[in-house]
């Protein structure tokens, strides 16, 4: 059974946690994000060199040069005692983006419109991956879906559902719908299990407004896609080998073996890392983010949005302190027109946003 969505007070304390949540799973996974380099081994070893094991907090400073230097040159600013607001990063600009578009034309955008917002507000050098193929096709004049399948090789990557929470932000307990806008948005980049991981996640996040819990949001998410398809096996698989007892660790390295060979940015395997984030962390912010990117992979992306989703679980007011107070309510950002905005001001923006989708 789930529950009445929220509104009012209630309402804007939990979009607010999935803004900040997405925010501060961002900047953990931040400093490690280089999955080939980063494995969930070597990740752990860091934090045991520098006595952050168990993890609670933001990554510590490295306890090594040679570990300095391997860790993404933003580190500086994301790393415990050093952040004031957060630093840029496509996870959250997308986000953004995704809030102006709705601000702009409406729940009935199309998705040529997602790419006219591109080309207006997003510099090309901060896109990667199918994005940035898919920009490139835009300005070569190509329309939707030849943008997202001419000379792109990254159809099937995490781009695209990364790009998913203001979706399940605006449509509070309802998920299908969610699910649609997050694919008419994906489709400008992505094809199969990326289009359905940005389903999946806009239907998550929609869905923990209503669940009574994190696996009854999984399951919920699990309806809006294709169940033949790798990405919902996968999920499943996940929750079978939770469901059998094994642990964290176990669970990862059996997924780990079966989706070997895809690549640390697919969105197949940072699934199952995302997946068992949300499992084993049960509804916790600090064990559900600090699982999430101890899992390695891509490990900003997959913060971000475990950081969405229990935030949104358990609203702003419970997210702990060390999390939200280092952010200064700041957001830096390349989305033209965006830098420096209030983070309780984007979460008003969403509000009204989806009191409007409700209507």
């Amino acid at each position: 059974m789930t529950a009445m969505t929220p509104v009012g007070t209630e309402l804007t304390d939990r979009v607010l946690g999935g803004w900040l949540g997405r925010i501060a799973g961002n900047m953990l996974g931040k400093p490690v994000e280089q999955g080939d380099l980063w494995t969930r081994e070597r990740i752990d070893r860091y934090l045991r060199q520098a006595e952050a094991l168990p993890l609670t907090d933001y990554l510590p400073e490295p306890a090594t040069e040679s570990d300095g230097l391997a860790l993404r040159p933003e580190w500086r600013e994301c790393v415990r005692g050093r952040i004031h607001g957060s630093c840029r990063d496509d996870d959250v600009d997308y986000a953004i983006l995704g809030l102006h578009l709705l601000e702009t034309h409406g729940f009935g955008f199309s998705t040529e419109q997602v790419g006219d917002l591109w080309l207006l507000r997003l510099p090309y050098l901060q896109t990667f991956t199918a994005e940035r193929a898919a920009y490139r096709n835009l300005a070569g004049g190509l329309k939707p879906p030849l943008t997202a399948t001419y000379d792109n090789p990254y159809q099937e990557w995490i781009g695209a559902l990364i790009r998913a929470d203001i979706h399940g932000w605006t449509c509070p307990g309802r998920p299908r719908q969610a699910a649609s806008l997050a694919r008419r948005d994906a489709v400008l980049s992505h094809t199969g299990n990326g289009v359905y991981g940005a389903m999946w996640a806009a239907a998550l996040v929609a869905a923990a407004f209503t669940a009574p819990g994190v696996r009854a949001a999984v399951y919920e998410a699990m309806a809006v896609i294709p169940a033949s398809c790798r990405l919902a096996r996968t999920v499943r698989r996940v929750v079978s080998l939770h469901d059998a007892g094994l642990t964290w660790e176990d669970t990862l390295a059996t997924v780990g073996e079966e989706t070997a060979g895809l690549g640390w940015i697919h969105v197949v395997p940072n699934i199952a890392v995302l997946t068992a984030g949300l499992l084993y962390g049960e509804g916790d912010f600090t064990r559900t983010i600090t699982l999430t990117v101890r899992g390695g992979l891509d490990t900003d992306s997959n913060g971000a949005t475990a950081g969405s989703v229990a935030g949104v679980l358990c609203g702003a007011a419970a997210i702990p302190g060390r999390w939200k107070d280092p952010l200064e309510d700041t957001v830096r950002s390349a989305v033209f027109g965006f830098d420096g905005v209030r983070i309780s001001e984007l979460a008003e923006r969403t509000v009204r946003l989806a009191t409007e989708s409700a209507a």
